[in-house]
């Protein structure tokens, strides 16, 4: 496995994330246990989750999860880059009229300190907002979060699926504090997704922030078999995107097709081509779909295949310009 600096910070993980939000939903513990001894067996260390995971009605059921895979010892833990988030609605009728969705210090310390309880552990690597929420100030999260930083309860903060003008902010607010600011930023990111490109990845680039890539394979639609679903895959449900794109992906398709590759290989390669991207996140349901996501690390693009991906999937100027040639 390769790894990569996470943002400006000098922690280093895994360039695949194992995301977790189907652990407890379309997966099962057991074998969302063997997903996660796979990945440790493999050198992936960089494990993201979330509190809202598990679904409405369980919200804080993959936390579990993890945290029950923890506590099997095996120094699994120690071996592990956690991140989770905090804004969602836990559906605890203790938080009162702050159980709405949204930032604050209350809630980010009520619950980090439900987190932790979870996942059976004293602290996670990566703390992170998981939007973006402008009716709270700087001040009060930069402190609340100083605060985490200082118990020892989170080593990094990062964000998700904020705009490149609230990293800039939130980076200014931090460097006036003498503080590190956001290492990381979540976002959705993908050859069929590709308005980042216009601010928020060179924002990110700038600021040093590593750029966590969500859906990079765009809900499955880039994964191989979006024109020809199997009946009741999640492949099925998104047909109507997939008719949507139909031409490029029949070209996307023929161009995997001569590289010996698969679709999802290649489309998570070309994100991680990106400078600016530490790890593209990986959301297996099954061992099997892990083990394929592997052989990413190893798949280098050539110029011709990064210029014809370019051609098939236009950037946002729409003219196909060199990638990433901010």
């Amino acid at each position: 496995m390769k790894y990569n600096y996470l943002g400006r910070s000098g922690l280093k993980v895994s360039q695949l994330c194992l995301g977790t939000m189907n652990f407890g939903v379309d997966t099962d513990e057991k074998e969302a246990f063997r997903i996660m001894d796979a990945a440790m067996d493999a050198g992936v260390n960089f494990f993201d989750t979330a509190n809202v995971y598990g679904g409405a009605g369980t919200r804080g059921k993959t936390e579990e999860i993890i945290g029950r895979w923890f506590a099997q010892g095996g120094s699994r833990r120690e071996k592990t880059v956690l991140a989770t988030k905090v804004y969602g609605a836990m559906d605890d009728d203790l938080d009162g009229p702050n159980k709405e969705r949204g930032l604050s210090a209350y809630k980010i310390r009520r619950h980090l300190e439900d987190s932790l309880r979870r996942l059976q552990t004293d602290y996670v690597e990566l703390y992170q907002m998981h939007h973006v929420d402008r009716n709270v100030s700087w001040d009060e999260l930069w402190e609340a979060f100083q605060v985490v930083i200082s118990q020892g309860k989170a080593s990094y903060i990062g964000a998700s699926n904020f705009a490149g003008r609230d990293l800039v902010k939130a980076q200014y607010e931090a460097k006036n504090r003498h503080m590190l600011g956001l290492v990381s930023e979540q976002h959705k990111y993908s050859l069929l997704c590709r308005l980042p490109e216009l601010e928020l990845l060179p924002a990110a680039e700038e600021h040093g922030i590593g750029v966590i890539p969500w859906s990079p394979l765009n809900g499955g639609l880039l994964g191989g078999n979006a024109l020809n679903p199997a009946v009741g895959s999640r492949s099925a449900k998104s047909q109507a995107g997939a008719e949507k794109h139909r031409s490029q992906l029949m070209d996307f398709s023929a161009l995997c097709k001569d590289l010996g590759e698969s679709e999802a290989t290649v489309a998570l390669a070309w994100t991680l081509a990106n400078p600016a991207v530490t790890a593209p996140i990986i959301g297996p349901r099954t061992l099997e779909q892990f083990q394929s996501s592997l052989r990413v690390v190893e798949v280098e693009l050539d110029s011709a295949t990064m210029t014809r991906l370019d051609e098939i999937f236009p950037g946002p100027g729409g003219s196909a310009p060199a990638a990433y040639a901010w």
